[in-house]
């Protein structure tokens, strides 16, 4: 057995990462000589949480890849789109028994990064241009780190704290200190210190100043100590002694304005979500979020065959509850969002030729979609859920 249970990368480009019901389904395809029976499979948003009104959908690389070589076209969204609920997302084009294990790996990657996406372009819109860092980790298994972290990154949060994103993300990861290295310490100054003297001086002089005593005396301590290399303080209190969180940050800002510490930043971390961002994000600098957004709600992904190629055409076909026959979505250049059938082309009420959501990223199994930097395709969501 291994020490850490984790599929091997080829376990899962295989198909073997599945359900049993699809491996018995593709043997029957097998044996009942209907391995050829050509489907299109739509893959759509089918709920969101019910104080969601957008999800952003992430994990689209990944997916695609599982699908490299087989004899499928695939239309998408891009990496980072915004988009509304009930919308399609994707679409597989081909023998349904050359994907048919492919479908819970795919609904995996795609509803798990784009939950964890969500959720952080949630937090970011109530931030606004505040900054908020990501530090889920501790929350989910490090097999998943990399993922959270850059589904993080593209949901909007301004920094990362992941060692290993900078390998497998080509992110910068960024954070200062535990509580812990006060503690070994037995001394907060002591501590601190040897962070400033240590540290790459790049790295801002961001001080935990809750330890022993109370915010606003450990903070015009760190002040008093590295004078102008601090940059700022970190408020992490638990909440078992935290009170009115907005009457501390208050306190330890007007402590260190009137001893001429106005340059201090104050960051605050600590079980924060939503609700907390809105209530102290005008008197804040920043927030470090993390299992609000690493183990956020779900965004509801579901996979349904809706057509079947039958006689030279293709005939729509679905269970009920779901709409038969693929469909496309196309926006318009004043944002108007159009759902259509498949293969129709609707026209914009501004005029406008109508931009189809839906790419087409695989053809016959080569993939056609290329890497985009994060930056960009962060950029890119900021950009909608972030308009005025």
């Amino acid at each position: 057995m291994k020490k850490i249970l984790f599929p091997d990368e080829e376990e899962i480009l295989n198909g073997l990462a599945t359900d049993i019901y699809f491996v018995r389904t593709k043997e029957i395809l097998e044996k009942e000589g209907l391995t050829d029976v050509q489907v299109r499979a739509e893959f759509h948003v089918y709920g969101l949480p019910e104080e969601y009104d957008f999800a952003v959908i992430a994990g689209v690389q990944e997916a695609i890849h599982l699908l490299e070589g087989k004899p499928v076209n695939v239309y998408g969204v891009r990496e980072g789109s915004v988009v509304k609920d009930r919308w399609p997302i994707m679409i597989i084009e081909g023998p349904y028994s050359s994907f048919v294990t492919y479908e819970t790996a795919i609904l995996g990657i795609l509803r798990h990064y784009s939950s964890i996406a969500t959720k952080a372009a949630r937090i970011k819109r109530a931030a606004g241009e505040k900054t908020v860092l990501f530090f889920g980790l501790r929350s989910i298994h490090p097999l998943l780190q990399a993922v959270a972290d850059r589904a993080a990154f593209i949901g909007g949060v301004d920094g990362i704290s992941g060692v290993l994103s900078k390998k497998y993300n080509k992110i910068e990861p960024t954070g200062t200190m535990p509580h812990s290295l006060m503690i070994v310490f037995g001394d907060q100054k002591r501590a601190w210190l040897a962070f400033d003297k240590h540290v790459d001086p790049k790295v801002p002089r961001i001080i935990l100043a809750d330890t022993f005593f109370d915010e606003r005396e450990e903070a015009l301590m760190a002040a008093k100590l590295l004078g102008d290399r601090l940059y700022g303080v970190r408020l992490d209190t638990p909440s078992s002694r935290r009170g009115n969180m907005r009457k501390i940050v208050e306190e330890v800002r007007w402590t260190l304005d009137i001893h001429g510490y106005k340059h201090v930043k104050i960051f605050v971390s600590g079980g924060i979500d939503e609700k907390e961002i809105l209530e102290l994000r005008d008197v804040v600098d920043g927030f470090g979020v993390g299992t609000a957004i690493a183990m956020p709600k779900s965004v509801d992904i579901s996979m349904d065959i809706v057509e079947v190629y039958e006689n030279g055409r293709w005939v729509p076909r679905t269970k009920r509850g779901k709409l038969p026959g693929a469909r496309m979505v196309y926006e318009c250049i004043d944002g108007t969002a159009i759902v259509t059938r498949f293969d129709e082309q609707p026209r914009c009420p501004d005029a406008s030729t109508p931009r189809p959501l839906l790419e087409k990223l695989v053809e016959n199994g080569k993939i056609l979609y290329k890497e985009e930097d994060l930056s960009e395709v962060r950029k890119r969501v900021l950009s909608k859920i972030l308009k005025p």
